[in-house]
């Protein structure tokens, strides 16, 4: 089965310091996976270079079946060729109903003059509703974004961002600042969408990762140090050593 994202030998530096040292990473189709490690790892480097935001100084980024190199495209284009982002902070529409953010977000064409004149139809409302279920959302449809709570402002981000029908989604820590329930329901929505796409879960809390039950990956100085189960990572005497042990 060949990968749907493949990052080879990938290096970053700025200013002498070497944020992503050599990266090599490859996730499937429907997969969810954990990325881990201490501060200063290359956790927010490797997003950035997925998404665009930072060129790497060396290395390949492969997207897609056919392949096509993701290096020198724009942010914009990378997100249209269907990789999502959500960043540690919601950034949702405060004033707008959550019917309203996540009717923007839907995957529609993008050019002024249609978006202006845009006019929903009725499968955009079904839609709309079916991924305010996915996201636990159903009953607060009217409700002003601006009145949910921290983690409910977080699962309307997911929501549009899984509006926009990404092949791979990359969250930051979307567990922070959670009340226990809220964090079992975001469990639950990573889950259930990585059973289409894949996901990638940036995250700093091993309980939050164990949930997920998926394999894990442990950066370290910019490269991997080690990857499978969270049983086993969490046993390698290098992640107990660089990671847990602080």
């Amino acid at each position: 089965m060949s990968a749907l994202l493949e990052v080879s030998g990938v290096s970053v530096s700025f200013d002498g310091f070497k944020a992503l040292n050599n990266l090599s990473f490859s996730i499937n189709k429907a997969e969810l996976r954990a990325v881990i490690g201490p501060n200063g790892a290359g956790k927010t480097t490797f997003m950035d270079v997925v998404t665009g935001k930072t060129r790497p100084d060396e290395g390949r980024v492969q997207w897609g079946e056919p392949p096509v190199s993701l290096l020198g495209k724009s942010e914009s284009a990378i997100a249209v060729a269907g990789v999502g982002r959500k960043f540690q902070r919601p950034t949702v529409f405060e004033d707008q109903s959550v019917r309203d953010n996540l009717m923007m977000a839907l995957k529609k064409e993008r050019a002024p003059l249609a978006v202006l004149f845009f006019k929903p139809g009725r499968a955009d409302f079904e839609r709309v509703a079916e991924l305010a279920e996915v996201i636990g959302l159903g009953p607060q449809l009217v409700r002003k974004a601006g009145e949910l709570s921290h983690g409910q402002k977080q699962w309307l981000e997911i929501g549009m961002l899984l509006a926009q029908e990404p092949q791979l989604l990359l969250v930051d820590e979307p567990a922070a600042g959670m009340t226990t329930a809220e964090r079992e329901k975001t469990t639950e929505i990573l889950k259930e969408a990585a059973k289409s796409r894949a996901v990638v879960v940036v995250e700093h809390d091993m309980e939050f990762v164990r949930r997920l039950e998926c394999k894990v990956t442990v950066l370290h100085e910019g490269s991997v140090l080690a990857e499978g189960s969270l049983d086993h990572v969490t046993q390698n005497k290098d992640v107990i050593e660089v990671y847990l042990g602080r």
